[in-house]
C-alpha cells in the first residue's frame, strides 16, 4: 500500500537496469549462472542515480552477489547503507522462517516431484518446459 501495487520482473541487461532499477523503491537481484559466480549487474555509480532510501535485496549473495556494493550480512545484522541506498544481503533468507519456508517450498515443488515420479525424469523433462529449463547438471556436466 505504501509503495503502490507495481512490480516488474525484468531481464538483467543494461537497458532494464537503466529503465527500472534507477526508478525503483525496491530492487531484488536474483541472478544465477549455474556453476559460476553471479555477474555484478548493478554498479556503485548506479546508486547515486537511485532514489534515496531505496532498498536493494541481493538474493544472489550466496554466489557472490549481483550488485557491486553487496556484501554478505546475517539475520542478526541484516542491513547496511551505501550512498543512501539500503542493502539487504542475507544468505539463506528462508532460514529465518524454516517451517513456513519449507511448507511454501513443498507446495510449490510437489507438482514437479509428482511428475518426475510418475513419468521418470526423461519423459517429464520432455513434456514440461519448466522442468527442462531447471536442469542444471546432466551426465556430470553443468
Amino acid at each position: 500500500e505504501h509503495f503502490g501495487t507495481s512490480a516488474n520482473v525484468v531481464m538483467s541487461n543494461a537497458a532494464s537496469i537503466e529503465r527500472y532499477v534507477l526508478n525503483s523503491d525496491v530492487v531484488i537481484g536474483a541472478v544465477l549462472i549455474p556453476g559460476a559466480a553471479a555477474p555484478k549487474l548493478i554498479r556503485k555509480e548506479h546508486l547515486s542515480q537511485m532514489r534515496p532510501n531505496s532498498v536493494i535485496v541481493d538474493i544472489a549473495i550466496d554466489q557472490g552477489g549481483c550488485m557491486e556494493t553487496s556484501k554478505a550480512t546475517t539475520h542478526s545484522d541484516p542491513v547496511y547503507t551505501v550512498d543512501g541506498i539500503v542493502h539487504y544481503c542475507v544468505a539463506n533468507m528462508p532460514g529465518a522462517y524454516p517451517q513456513t519456508s519449507t511448507a511454501a517450498l513443498n507446495h510449490a515443488t510437489l507438482p514437479y516431484t509428482l511428475e518426475l515420479a510418475n513419468k521418470g525424469w526423461k519423459q517429464a523433462l520432455h513434456d514440461n518446459p519448466h522442468l527442462r529449463e531447471g536442469l542444471n547438471v546432466l551426465d556430470g556436466k553443468i
